[in-house]
């Protein structure tokens, strides 16, 4: 490509090279680019070549699929300790010279859930994800993340999160309740409101919105979730500062919500929600 270019400036080459990489994109594997937007940046040359280049690069491996186990992929490392020999005084810097070396290989973990430890990352690792199989590709910048998560859910800290940022946060605010995938569709509760379908749990909550001004969280607390079998319940209590047009005060009150696991699906839903001292 270089030397059809040849006879261009640098900045004119890459130009011309990049057109060409998002014709051929568009071409072959049928990519479609935006119109630029007139009051942004352009992006430079360099820096959309370098995306462009990556494009093709993971779109012409992805034809034909390889997978590697993590193993193998960071060439069968045999220095990395049992988990079982490793004291606990020395697992955090057992575990940080495991992330570094899979880092080399353009390999991380991440996890969610703050109640993971890092003995157990490094367990997992060493035990279940060496023996994973990835794909063998091999991209310039790619990273293959991996979740432990994924692996090992944390269904209790899931549903924690689910009943305080998904639910109540969203219900006290007084932004619209537009978020409203981790419900069931029909035959909910609020409050004392049942049965009602997704339409009218957000028409009730609009309606409990639009009688403020404002409404400002203050603090929302989660006292504790419990998950047994396919039910789970979180309870916790809530402050917020809501203002009219003539004054400015405090509700506070407690919430429980009730989740119900999907088996079919595998997903948890929200099936009940009550909020003290909230008339919806």
């Amino acid at each position: 490509m270089s030397d059809n270019f040849s006879h261009l400036s640098e900045e004119e080459r890459l130009k011309a090279e990049n057109d060409f990489l998002k014709m051929k994109l568009m071409l072959e594997h049928d990519a479609k680019f935006s119109e630029s937007d007139s009051s942004q940046p352009p992006l430079p040359p360099q820096m959309e070549n370098d995306f462009l280049n990556y494009v093709m690069a993971f779109e012409e491996q992805s034809k034909n699929p390889k997978y590697i186990k993590v193993f193998d992929r960071i060439e069968r490392p045999g220095f990395f300790k049992p988990v079982a020999e490793i004291p606990e005084a020395e697992i955090a810097a057992e575990w940080e010279k495991l992330q570094d070396y899979l880092c080399k290989y353009h390999i991380t973990l991440d996890v969610c859930s703050p109640n993971i430890s890092l003995r157990e990352l490094y367990r997992f690792t060493t035990e279940e994800l060496f023996d994973h199989e990835m794909h063998d590709m091999n991209v310039p910048g790619m990273t293959t993340n991996f979740i432990y998560d994924e692996f090992h859910p944390d269904t209790v800290y899931d549903n924690e999160r689910m009943a305080t940022e998904d639910c109540i946060k969203l219900i006290l605010n007084d932004q619209p309740l537009e978020w409203t995938s981790f419900y069931y569709e029909e035959n909910l509760r609020l409050n004392e409101h049942f049965p009602v379908t997704i339409e009218q749990f957000s028409q009730l909550v609009q309606n409990y919105k639009s009688s403020y001004n404002t409404l400002e969280i203050r603090a929302i607390d989660c006292a504790s979730c419990t998950v047994q079998g396919s039910d789970s319940v979180a309870t916790g209590s809530y402050r917020i500062e809501a203002t009219t047009n003539i004054d400015t005060f405090t509700i506070t009150g407690s919430w429980k919500v009730t989740m119900k696991l999907d088996n079919r699906l595998g997903y948890w839903y929200i099936s009940e929600v009550n909020i003290g001292g909230i008339n919806f």
